[in-house]
Parts: structure tokens; C-alpha cells; sequence
């Protein structure tokens, strides 16, 4: 069923919007709109635009807590929000100096670290760098090319050229070192080297000694900063650890008032922008009748908060969101409705008929006592694991099969084990008249789906009455004179293969024909009742045409939809036919001894195949044939707003 629905109005002042939040929403199963969308008639309404400064402190927070090394996680906690914002602020200065020294200080060793990176590749060259620097007739540059370009370097080109390569040391990708070459040539030679790809590192000019000895004081250096960031760390860690469970209740406040302060989006506010003029807020949503009577009454408790209960009755501009509400054992089922479509809030919700018909169909096509109870318990046991739908669903479907199994004398394919409580599908034979002897769950199958066509014309004609769309509860194929023109078509063919006399040709022709002729005529008919003008058409010709192309079209869907219900008898058969040739194949028809390794092979791959088949098929019957006639599912799901 859907729950009735109630659209209210909060309002109250700007300064206490977070306090109605906090106090009224995480309470009630309420979906927020956007007021200012919902209320467009009202005027002088303005955004409610603040910016979140709750977001920086909860990351602050947030922060605090992952340099001590404990992971975030959201909960209920009992501080206010000016204790929570006091104690992140209050810890965020007590951080600053040390962070920034540390800040300061990382900076410092990072560069250090990089400088001892690039000279780690030079140490084994053992020269004075500002000797190297007062070289007039010599350039050098030290740096690293590929080492895939090195080697050829050194087999082709090294030789031919007036340079010396110094090689200081290798890894898996670059050979590193330092080239000399004379200043006349330089130019020429950098060219060169250049076109290997050679990366040139300049080294200061303020380094004194060699490149080791320069390594080992920036390596002294490095040490001494990094004792010096560890100490500040130290000391950042400790000020936060003293206070974590504070922090921790701190920053869940701060996640709730953060959360709640985005809530301003949905909101609207009176009056201008006039700092002087603090003006109201309005906020707007969806919520169950019992809900906001209850709400209502919380309310009137409260001074600084009005709730307004919104009549819906005529009001065409509030349109309410679907809230499902089903009983234990159909709500599972809720799943195949919201894939085809959610129902509007002024339509039936066809749940408990999809648990019924679609169990009862499962069970008819897919009948055997044993598979069936296999599916029940293996349905049950994932549902009271992992709480899927699905599971659920294929749980009643193996009760359905485990009750129709009895009905047809089937257990794991063997029909001798128990009596058969109603027929055998494969054996059991009708006589009709006119059509002659045919198989019972074919007959049972038609009837079955003339009396579901039925029943789903009736529901379309009581949903659109109830929604005040008479044009199609009664003249459209799916309202009043369809049902009498398929119903009278059921109730000849049931007198004609049962012997019994038909009707007068007359009141034949009023059951068919005039049923029809006001379903041709719906449009003009509606244009007389409600005086109003047609739609310009091209003219009578082509009425006629556009008439008899739309009267063909129905007929045909009637005829099409009924015969689509034979699936079921014929799924009934085909079971009980695949049953038999696992039965053949483990030699149960033999006399002799059955193989009990091919008949629970063979089972399991006839409960898998056919129970996925037969569910894809049954989930058919009811989009395609059910459905169709009397649900449009154009409906908008209730989201409920979390925070």
C-alpha cells in the first residue's frame, strides 16, 4: 500500500536553524525540498546562503586525530557545538607555533635530502669543485644520460670525439658522471651530448673539497634536522594525545553541525539581505500523516518553531512523493515494482499483487515438492544472512513450487512417491467442444490469464476514478467498455466449449460492437461531454483509417496478451518433461538400480536453468501483461533527507 503523505512548512528564526535541525529532522523520517522551488507563489523569498564554517573545523578535527594515528569514524556524541568548535580552535592554536617550526624546518630538510640524492651518484669522483670552477681552457659539466644512449656512447661516438667521459656510477635506467671538453669546442660537444639526452646538473659554486666531503656535512646537516622535526612532531603528538576522546566527540559534533548547516540549501529566507535584519527561514518537506501530526504536536511545545500542515486536496502544484508501505512477506517484492517504475502517489500499489500472482505463477510452472523446498531453505538461509530481496523472493517462490509439487505428484522428478493431489501435467487431458482434447494446464492457463486480464482492468478503471481521469476508466480499451468487450468475448467462449446456447445475435452484437464503437469514438464523445474542440483532424477518411488501424491494434493486444498466459501450462509440461529424461538417464525407468550421482546432478541443473528461465518469464507475465493495463509506475520514490 502507499502511505499517506503530508507536506509541511518549519519556520522559525535564521539564528535558530541549526538548533530546529538538530533538535526535529534526525527524529522524523522526512524528505526536505527545496522551499524555495515548492513556495514560488510566496514572495520576498531569498536563498538562505551561508558559508559552511563547520567544514574546515571538522577537517581540522579530523586531522588532529590521524596524526596520532586513530581513524575517523562518525557517532553519536553528547557535546555541544560551542565546546566542540572552542576545544578544535583552543587545539589549533596550541599547534601552531610547533607546526609551523615544523613546517619550516621539513621544508629545510627536503632540501638537503634532495641535495644528498643528486650527490650520492658523484662521490666516487674525487676533485675539488672550486678548482674545477677556475679552469680556463677546460668546461665540464657533471649530469646523467640513459643508459641505453651511454652505451652507445661509448662503443661509437666517445672515441671520435675530443671529450673526456668520467663515469661515477650506475643504476637501472642512467649512467652518471662528468664530461670535459675544450672551450673552443664546448658549444659543439654540449650540442652533442645534448642529443644523447644528457641532463645537466649544475652544482654551486659554494661548495669547498671534493664532492664526498660535501656529502658528509650536508649528511650531518640532514641528521640534525631531522632529530629537530621528530622533537616537534613529539611534541605536536602529545598535545593532541591528551585530549583525543575529546577531539573524537569534538569531531563528530562538528560532522552532525556541518551536515546540518548544508541543510540551508534546501531552505529559504525572508525578507532582504539587510545585515541589520536577521528575518526567517522557511523549510519545507514530505513526511508520513503520522509523522507530522506528531511533529506538530512536538511544535506547539516550542516557542521559537511553527509547523504548517499543508492541505493537498486540489492542489495540483504539490505533488507527493511514494512511501511504500507492505506487509512483511510482499515487501521483498517491492524490488520488481521500483525496476519497472515506482507508482504515483494517487495510483494503487501493485506490490501485493506482484508477491501473489508471481508466486503463484512460479509454483505452477516450476511444481515439484523437492526442488521446491530446496529453494525455500536455500531462498531462507541467504535472507537471514545477507538480506537480499532476491533471496527472499526465491523462498516463497520454492514454497509455491513445494505446494504445487504436491498438487501435481512431483518429488526430485519422481512421480510414483507421492499421489498426485491434482493432475499430472504430461497426462492429464480435457475434451472441449469445437477445439477437441487438450492438455488441462493449457485450459487452466487461459482461463487463468482471462481472469488476471480482467482483474487488471478493473484495478485500471478503480485507479483512474480515484484519480479523476474519467475519460480512461471508461472509454479507453483498459476502462469500463474494455472490460465489457473482453468479458463478453470470455463469457461466449466459455458457453461455446462447454455446449451451452449462446445469446441472441442481438444482444451479441451490443456485447461487441458498441464497446468497441465508443472506444472509436472517445475523443468526440469527450469533446461533447466536455464541450470542448477536437484536435483538428486531416479529415473522414482518415478517422476511418487511424479507427480501424487502432481497433486492430487492440484486438490483437487482447488476443496476443491471453495467449501469452499458455507459457505457464507449457512450463509446467517442460518441467515434468526435463525430469523424465534425468530420471531415463539415471536409469530410474530401467527396473534396475538408479544412479543417484545423475539424478542430484541432473536436479540441480534443472532447478538452476528453469528457475532463472521461469523467473525471467513470470517477471514478463507481469511488466508486459499485468502492468501494462493498469499501472504507469511514473511515480517519485521518498527519499527520506539523512543527517
Amino acid at each position: 500500500m502507499i502511505e499517506k503523505m503530508q507536506f509541511i512548512s518549519l519556520t522559525g528564526p535564521k539564528e535558530d536553524f541549526d538548533r530546529v535541525v538538530d533538535r526535529y529532522i534526525p527524529r522524523y523520517n522526512i524528505q526536505l525540498e527545496n522551499a524555495l522551488v515548492e513556495l514560488k507563489s510566496v514572495k520576498n523569498l531569498r536563498p538562505f546562503n551561508e558559508p559552511n564554517v563547520y567544514k574546515d573545523l571538522f577537517q581540522s578535527g579530523v586531522d588532529c586525530l590521524s596524526q596520532i594515528g586513530t581513524v575517523y569514524t562518525s557517532g553519536k556524541t553528547s557535546m555541544s557545538v560551542e565546546q566542540a568548535r572552542n576545544l578544535i580552535r583552543l587545539t589549533k592554536n596550541e599547534l601552531s607555533q610547533p607546526s609551523a617550526e615544523l613546517s619550516e624546518l621539513s621544508l629545510k630538510l627536503k632540501e638537503k635530502e634532495d641535495e644528498l640524492e643528486t650527490l650520492a651518484h658523484y662521490k666516487n669522483i674525487h676533485v675539488n669543485l672550486k678548482q674545477l670552477g677556475s679552469f680556463k681552457f677546460l668546461t665540464y659539466h657533471f649530469g646523467r644520460l640513459p643508459l641505453i644512449y651511454y652505451k652507445k656512447f661509448e662503443k661509437y661516438i666517445l672515441d671520435d670525439l675530443d671529450t673526456i667521459f668520467y663515469l661515477s656510477s650506475k643504476d637501472e635506467t642512467y649512467a652518471y658522471g662528468i664530461y670535459f671538453s675544450p672551450s673552443t669546442q664546448a658549444e659543439k660537444l654540449d650540442a652533442i651530448y645534448s642529443s644523447l639526452h644528457f641532463e645537466i646538473i649544475d652544482y654551486s659554486n659554494d661548495y669547498d673539497g671534493d664532492i664526498e666531503e660535501n656529502y658528509e656535512r650536508i649528511l650531518n646537516e640532514a641528521t640534525k634536522l631531522r632529530e629537530k622535526c621528530e622533537a616537534l612532531k613529539k611534541d605536536c603528538l602529545d598535545i593532541i594525545d591528551v585530549k583525543k576522546d575529546k577531539l573524537l566527540e569534538a569531531t563528530r559534533r562538528l560532522e552532525l553541525t556541518r551536515d546540518h548547516f548544508e541543510l540551508r540549501k534546501l531552505a529559504a529566507c525572508t525578507g532582504n539581505a539587510d545585515d541589520n535584519y536577521m528575518g526567517f527561514y522557511i523549510l519545507c518537506g514530505w513526511l508520513s500523516l503520522a509523522d507530522a501530526k506528531k511533529l506538530e504536536e512536538e511544535c506547539k511545545k516550542d516557542d521559537s518553531v511553527s509547523c504548517i500542515l499543508e492541505e493537498l486536496d486540489g492542489d495540483e502544484k504539490l505533488k507527493p512523493p511514494t512511501k511504500l508501505k507492505n506487509f512483511p512477506l510482499f515487501r521483498p517484492f517491492e524490488m520488481f515494482v521500483r525496476m519497472y517504475g515506482m507508482p504515483s502517489y494517487d495510483e494503487f500499489d501493485p506490490t501485493p499483487i506482484v508477491a501473489i500472482t508471481y508466486s503463484l505463477i512460479f509454483g505452477a510452472m516450476f511444481g515439484d515438492l523437492g526442488q521446491g523446498l530446496c529453494l525455500f531453505l536455500l531462498g531462507l538461509l541467504i535472507y537471514l544472512k545477507k538480506k537480499s530481496d532476491l533471496a527472499a523472493i526465491i523462498s516463497m517462490c520454492g514454497l509455491s513450487s513445494s505446494v504445487f509439487g504436491c498438487l501435481f505428484g512431483s518429488v526430485f522428478g519422481f512421480e510414483d512417491i507421492i499421489p498426485a493431489l491434482w493432475l499430472k501435467p504430461t497426462l492429464h487431458m480435457t475434451s472441449l467442444n469445437f477445439v477437441g482434447r487438450l492438455n488441462t494446464v493449457f485450459i487452466v492457463a487461459v482461463a487463468f490469464g482471462m481472469g488476471i486480464t480482467l482483474f487488471c482492468i478493473v484495478m485500471n478503471i478503480i485507479s483512474n476514478i480515484r484519480a479523476r481521469r474519467f475519460e480512461e476508466a471508461f472509454l479507453d480499451p483498459n476502462g469500463l467498455t474494455g472490460f465489457v468487450f473482453y468479458a463478453s468475448i470470455v463469457l461466449v467462449i466459455v458457453l461455446f466449449t462447454t455446449g451451452k446456447p449462446l445469446p441472441a445475435s442481438i444482444v451479441l452484437a451490443l456485447m461487441f460492437g458498441l464497446p468497441l464503437l465508443l472506444i472509436v469514438l472517445k475523443e468526440p464523445i469527450m469533446a461533447l461531454i466536455t464541450k470542448k474542440p477536437m484536435e483538428e483532424k486531416t479529415g473522414v477518411g482518415m478517422f476511418i483509417t487511424q479507427a480501424f488501424f487502432e481497433l486492430f491494434e487492440i484486438l490483437l493486444s487482447y488476443f496476443s496478451n491471453t495467449l501469452s498466459f499458455i507459457r505457464i501450462g507449457a512450463f509446467a509440461i517442460s518441467h515434468a518433461s526435463m525430469m523424465e529424461v534425468v530420471l531415463m538417464l539415471a536409469g530410474a525407468h530401467d527396473g534396475g538400480r538408479i544412479n543417484i550421482l545423475v539424478v542430484i546432478l541432473g536436479n540441480i541443473f534443472v532447478s538452476g536453468m528453469e528457475g532463472l528461465i521461469v523467473g525471467i518469464q513470470v517477471l514478463r507475465l507481469q511488466f508486459y501483461e499485468m502492468f501494462s493495463r493498469y499501472f504507469k509506475g511514473n511515480g517519485r520514490e521518498f527519499r527520506s533527507t539523512i543527517v
